[in-house]
């Protein structure tokens, strides 16, 4: 019996089980009290959570400002743009009949890629993959983002049931490539946004990232809106539970200072140099003589913000500053008018001259031309006579201080980012020499137009200025209005007058000295300085020889007893020609402005047209349109045997004048090569664009030949070649 009490053990098991779970609903009901009774709960508080966990708070997006020419031109406005996607099968729950059965996506596939300009295994490839991942529904990649409306109905009218369409908007730049460094560009760019509650969630937002888009980002992209309201678990909107509205604020519209029809004289110009001569960089930029205000302006290698193939993202009229070379001698000169000490009537030895070590010698190889006057070494552009001008009749620091007086060496303010002041430092004599015709020091060519104002403006220097004003498009407020600026009379009448007496014999003078000969043009009365600065190579630590190694530019303006235009050009390192390239293209531009400004009294018809605004002609009659067209003596370009419009190639408040194309879409996909002959560059382009068709453009100007006949039917897979070429001769 002892030994049976001895092997009999206690089984605890039951005990510590009932134990565990006595505890775990000890545990339990402490935390349902704390869940209960507490107003906040780790760290949140409920109140507040509760009334948040159901609350839908949907962004309304502001529409991007416009940009605007000075004759309301649109430059950059907000498109719609779409993305697809694809309902898969197994949506069916949700979507009722609406999806593509998983039998029928490569059927789906096939009909999409060719209106997609996509191969149809890329599209099947998608499809493939979501039916695998069992997913509801999927987007076809790039191929599917960036639509236009007209893709859009293209593919709506394939009928494919399960296809949809998210709306978003993209910058959109009409014109392409042009006005580009001014311009600027906006892009998508995704956002990361926290709510009160710690949710993030990403949005894309359209941010400007360079020029105009970039300077006045924050005045563009406006201010959005929400709407925030309760919603029960099936997603709809709880009644009588209080909702909040707050209206999205456009962006500010912002009006430049551009005349577009200047600018294109000068794009047309510039391109056409550039296939020419092919130069490293070439820029022409043209000024109100009496505001300040830039007219035009453009530079190679430029770009297309829709395409945004940039090389330089500097815009070379304000942010590249360079040795300028002898139109600097203007202001030498100038100073000593000013000093008192200038008599255009003394004389000097011409060809070279000794300063310590070194020798400056004149352009024409140290040879000269003998014993001549001053205003003669102006006109003949000598380096040996600014050498003498300085060392007879100026100090380093007078030359200096006439330097930065007119501007040189620092920001001109113009509205403009990353403008750079240059270089004002000079030190040595042969520093000294050398800055007094353009060479060691550098400028930019905004400060190279700014002071010329100094002799268009009677003494008195001119703020440049590329924007006319900002406009708050949802009250009509003016937010900002440049206006003129001129400081006090920096320089006498007299000297005003001098300069336009040396200026003058440089372009019109015919001595084998003359240097500006080549900017003259038959009745037009222009005044200017030429420049042909060396290029110092930071490599080396030389500066560059043969014939083209320079940087050849003009600084003029016309007419001369009034000035109206000032125009600034430069061109560096083109591959022949020397300086006949840039003077070649400054001439196009200034006798296209003279006669579009009717300035030397040749008809203008331009002036003397009555403008017209756009309308927006969506869906309405294509013959009703076209009288309104015709009525105002717009030539209205009918595509496809429509009797409704579905898209136009110029939006709505877009200035026309007599004698421009308004490309219009009808609803009837029946379209035919039209007679493109003589059509602009942007007006071929248009039509390409809104048709979807594929094109390349040889050449600048104005279309001369085109590869596909007139009549023909064109379709997604069409390619279009136009041969172009320059116009301007046939202005009037």
């Amino acid at each position: 019996m002892n030994t049976k009490k001895k092997n009999r053990k206690t089984w605890n098991v039951p005990k510590f089980v009932f134990y565990f779970f006595f505890l775990c609903l000890f545990l339990l009901y402490i935390q349902f009290g704390y869940l209960s009774l507490s107003q906040t709960i780790y760290g949140k508080d409920m109140d507040a959570f509760a009334l948040t966990r159901n609350t839908v708070h949907k962004t309304v997006k502001a529409t991007r400002g416009r940009i605007f020419d000075s004759n309301q031109n649109i430059l950059a406005l907000n498109v719609s743009s779409y993305t697809i996607v694809a309902h898969l099968e197994r949506s069916k729950v949700y979507m009722g009949d609406y999806y593509i059965k998983d039998s029928e996506t490569d059927l789906v596939a096939e009909t999409l890629a060719p209106v997609l300009e996509v191969e149809a295994d890329t599209l099947k490839g998608y499809f493939n993959r979501g039916k695998e991942n069992g997913v509801y529904q999927i987007e076809l990649g790039r191929a599917g983002k960036g639509i236009t409306e007209l893709k859009k109905e293209e593919i709506e009218n394939l009928g494919i049931t399960g296809i949809d369409f998210i709306e978003s908007q993209k910058r959109y730049y009409p014109n392409g490539d042009f006005a580009s460094y001014v311009i600027g560009y906006a892009k998508d760019t995704e956002v990361t946004e926290t709510d009160d509650n710690g949710n993030t969630s990403t949005i894309t937002e359209i941010t400007g990232e360079l020029g105009i888009e970039s300077k006045y980002n924050d005045l563009l992209k406006g201010k959005d809106g929400y709407i925030e309201y309760q919603q029960d678990r099936y997603g709809y909107k709880i009644a009588g539970t209080k909702e909040t509205s707050v209206a999205s604020e456009d962006g500010y519209d912002v009006y430049l200072t551009l005349d577009a029809n200047i600018q294109r004289f000068i794009e047309t110009a510039i391109k056409d140099a550039q296939t020419t001569y092919n130069p490293e960089w070439l820029m022409i930029t043209a000024m109100d003589a009496k505001t300040g205000d830039i007219l035009g302006t453009s530079a190679t290698p430029s770009f297309d913000p829709n395409v945004r193939e940039i090389i330089n993202y500097e815009n070379p009229l304000i942010s590249q500053p360079f040795e300028p070379g002898s139109t600097m001698k203007t202001y030498t000169y100038m100073c000593a008018l000013e000093n008192g000490k200038y008599n255009g009537s003394e004389t000097f030895l011409s060809g070279n001259y000794q300063i310590g070590e070194d020798t400056i010698n004149d352009w024409n190889g140290g040879i000269g031309w003998g014993t001549i006057t001053f205003d003669k070494g102006y006109e003949y552009s000598s380096n040996v006579g600014i050498v003498n001008l300085i060392e007879r009749h100026l100090s380093r620091k007078e030359l200096q201080d006439c330097f930065e007086k007119y501007g040189f060496g620092k920001n001109t303010g113009i509205e403009l980012s990353r403008e750079q002041p240059g270089s004002m430092r000079f030190t040595y004599p042969i520093e000294v020499a050398t800055a007094g015709f353009g060479q060691g020091i550098t400028t930019t060519a905004i400060q190279q137009l700014q002071a010329l104002t100094l002799i268009s403006n009677n003494g008195k220097m001119l703020t440049p200025h590329i924007v006319s004003k900002i406009v708050n498009p949802n009250t009509g407020e003016v937010y900002y209005e440049r206006e003129k600026k001129e400081s006090e009379q920096l320089i006498q009448t007299s000297t005003v007058t001098k300069l336009k007496e040396l200026m003058y014999n440089t372009v019109h003078g015919r001595d084998l000295g003359s240097t500006g000969y080549f900017y003259d043009i038959e009745g037009y009365d222009i005044i200017g300085k030429t420049g042909t600065s060396q290029i110092f190579d930071n490599v080396t630590g030389k500066y560059l020889t043969g014939a083209n190694s320079y940087i050849f530019s003009f600084a003029g303006m016309y007419p001369n007893d009034d000035p109206e235009i000032i125009i600034y050009a430069a061109m560096k390192l083109p591959k022949f020609g020397t300086s006949t390239g840039l003077s070649n293209a400054t001439k196009s531009v200034m006798e296209g402005i003279a006669k579009y400004k009717n300035m030397f009294g040749t008809k203008n018809n331009t002036v003397e047209q009555q403008s017209y605004y756009v309308s927006s002609y969506y869906n309405k009659n294509v013959q009703t349109v076209i009288e309104e067209l015709s009525h105002n003596k717009v030539d209205a370009i009918v595509i496809g045997t429509g009797d409704k419009v579905i898209k136009q190639s110029a939006v709505e408040g877009t200035r026309l004048v007599e004698g421009d194309k308004l490309i219009l879409i009808t609803n009837q996909a029946n379209y035919q090569m039209p007679n493109m002959y003589n059509w602009s560059r942007k007006d071929a382009i248009s039509f390409f664009e809104l048709l979807g068709i594929t094109y390349q453009i040889d050449g600048y100007g104005f279309v001369a030949e085109q590869s596909i006949k007139e009549g023909t039917t064109l379709t997604s897979e069409t390619t279009v070649t136009l041969k172009l070429q320059s116009k301007l001769n046939e202005i009037s």
